[in-house]
């Protein structure tokens, strides 16, 4: 805790930044389980409906839950290291490497899926 902790206002300040921080955390866990539930339903759902070939559908599904999941362990790392530099009274910047993976992640799938809808259309 910084030495301003107990003055009126900082308290206040600083619980409002965890509450904040917490449900960043949240966001990050519903988009990784979204990611998981995409997953299960082009992975295993779409091959039983549209009765064509299935390894696409299962090949982009895998790829929407293994997002999901490292969306969750990322949210864990970032949350920790969100909690070390409140603590520290500092701001810890969101890793720009992370931001392009996962980005770059989304873009892919997102032209896997277009293509496994155009191909089997």
């Amino acid at each position: 805790m910084s030495a301003n902790a107990g003055e009126p206002g900082i308290e206040d300040a600083t619980r409002r930044t965890h509450l904040a921080a917490e449900r960043t955390w949240l966001a990050w866990w519903r988009t990784g389980l979204t990611g998981i539930a995409a997953g299960v339903g082009i992975g295993r759902l779409l091959p039983e409906l549209t009765g064509g070939i299935r390894w696409p559908y299962i090949v982009v599904g895998a790829g929407y839950a293994l997002v999901g999941v490292a969306m969750i362990a990322y949210a864990e790392m970032r949350q920790r290291s969100m909690d070390a530099a409140l603590r520290e009274g500092r701001f810890d910047h969101l890793e720009p490497a992370a931001l392009r993976v996962f980005t770059l992640c989304g873009v892919v799938l997102g032209l896997a899926t277009f293509v496994v809808i155009v191909a089997q259309g």
